[in-house]
């Protein structure tokens, strides 16, 4: 059987890459028949990485089938993963992001987690001497991946190991970093086709703070004013979209990637509380800065507090 090779749902930009680079491996190296699937339609600079390197869009899964195997990448979360997810045979976990339990194996897997920016810098790891007979296209997509959870090193989640693979990469394709990475920004900043619902769950992750449920949703973006000329529409959207999602309430901030700061929207007390309780912030009106916060993983959801 061919092993489906997918990240978390809302898929970002190594969501997106990473199963393409895992897949090309498998298949290509080991001789093993595997394809990369995707949870939900990839965000602007994930299709950006797709249309440069000439990528084809992997096929959109709703569900697992009993006893599929499957390789799970850039999460190990069942919350961001199919329903049936442990119905299947998953055989491997690739993945750098805390461990979260509730999966289910069907016997002894490789689990591979790590302390790295990205998913695809592990995978560079895994894959040794091989990494030579990677073709340009899987090359930058891995690069991609990297500057885009590192946001070109930006990132406090930014390892000297991510920086060293990401330069290799682009020495290796004869790029350069700083003007590739301005037009993966760009792409990603441009969210005007987007729908509030959609923007809002575009790059999030449900996290509970004693009892209270969060959608924690966050917006990297060069152009912050475009989100936040939509603040008004976006927050009375965050009822409709934490009610129909299951959630107590919606936590959205807009990384401004070049300035190096956060700003959350703050529609109600309950937000109020958490910005000044979780970032010692004091608010006033209906946004908040937060200098230097840029990493959800790092940053924002360890020190989130109602």
């Amino acid at each position: 059987m061919t092993t489906l090779v997918f990240g978390h749902k809302s898929p970002d930009t190594d969501s997106t890459g990473s199963p393409i680079i895992w897949s090309w491996y498998l298949n290509e190296v080991k001789g093993e028949s595997a394809k990369p699937v995707l949870l939900g339609e990839p965000n602007t600079e994930a299709a950006f990485m797709l249309e440069h390197w000439g990528l084809d869009k992997p096929e959109i899964i709703a569900d697992v089938e009993a006893d599929a195997p499957v390789v799970i990448v850039d999460t190990n979360n069942p919350a961001e993963l199919p329903a049936s997810i442990n119905d299947a045979d998953i055989r491997g976990i690739i993945d750098h992001h805390k461990l979260v339990g509730g999966l289910e194996t069907k016997g002894p897997i490789d689990i591979t987690v790590r302390p790295l920016a990205c998913t695809a810098t592990i995978m560079v790891d895994l894959m040794g001497g091989d990494v030579a007979k990677m073709p340009d296209a899987i090359k930058g997509a891995a690069l991609t991946c990297i500057l885009s959870d590192t946001l070109e090193f930006r990132s406090p989640t930014t390892t000297a190991h991510d920086r060293a693979v990401a330069e290799t990469l682009a020495a290796d394709l004869d790029l350069d970093i700083s003007e590739f990475a301005a037009q993966m920004f760009a792409a990603k900043s441009d969210v005007s086709a987007f729908s509030d619902a959609e923007l809002i769950r575009m790059d999030s992750k449900e996290y509970a703070v004693d009892g209270t449920k969060f959608r924690v949703s966050v917006l990297e973006t060069t152009a912050p004013e475009i989100p936040l000329d939509r603040k008004a529409s976006l927050m009375e959207s965050f009822k409709t979209v934490a009610a129909e999602d299951g959630v107590d309430e919606v936590l959205l901030f807009v990384v401004d990637i070049i300035k190096e700061e956060a700003t959350l929207l703050v529609p109600n007390d309950l937000v109020k509380t958490v910005a000044e309780k979780s970032f010692g912030a004091t608010v006033e009106g209906d946004t908040v800065v937060l200098p230097g916060v840029m990493s959800r993983k790092k940053q924002i959801i360890p020190n989130l507090k109602v």
